[in-house]
């Protein structure tokens, strides 16, 4: 592992590797809200984001002998959870996405008012959303993922996933108008 933190980090990791409990609930205390938030931002139920946030633990655990210390620790377990959430996404979607759901031409949109949102609102925001918008949205927008990367992740094509960010946005966009 390479030495790219500061020391008690370092060791905190090498204790949580070597199956030390004290240090495991010590990481799990400094990370436990920050994934929740990237949990909360795939899933309208608060219960699912939960799920997501311990299986995500669990797999951080079983993981974490792999970091090889290369980028930020926190980057790659941010990734460990957006991994998660795609998986319990994958699980509860439903079996297929119709196409006839995308045939309409969006109108075009001002993006100031989006743009001009808090994060706290833009997560609340999408919370009303529905799974597949958020989803993509999330993925897109949030996470950084092209929609290729996207596509395949959810099995779905990569002009799906373009339209369902549209779809997201312009969703948004009037749920802001509404507000003001």
């Amino acid at each position: 592992m390479k030495e790219n933190f500061t020391p008690i980090d370092c060791s905190l990791i090498k204790n949580c590797i070597a199956g030390d409990r004290k240090s495991q609930k010590r990481l799990y205390e400094l990370l436990s809200p920050k994934m929740y938030a990237v949990c909360l931002k795939f899933f309208k139920k608060s219960i699912d984001a939960e799920d997501v946030l311990q299986e995500g633990f669990i797999k951080l655990f079983n993981n974490l002998h792999k970091y090889r210390g290369e980028g930020s620790f926190e980057g790659w377990v941010r990734r460990i959870f957006v991994n998660t959430a795609i998986q319990f996404y994958r699980v509860q979607k439903p079996a297929s996405i119709c196409a006839k759901d995308f045939e309409d031409v969006l109108p075009c949109f001002n993006a100031s008012a989006l743009d001009n949102l808090y994060e706290k609102d833009v997560i609340h925001t999408t919370q009303e959303l529905s799974s597949g918008y958020r989803t993509v949205f999330n993925l897109y927008a949030v996470a950084g993922f092209s929609h290729k990367e996207i596509s395949e992740l959810l099995g779905i094509s990569e002009s799906t996933s373009k339209t369902q960010y549209l779809r997201a946005k312009a969703s948004i966009r009037q749920m802001i108008g509404k507000r003001a």
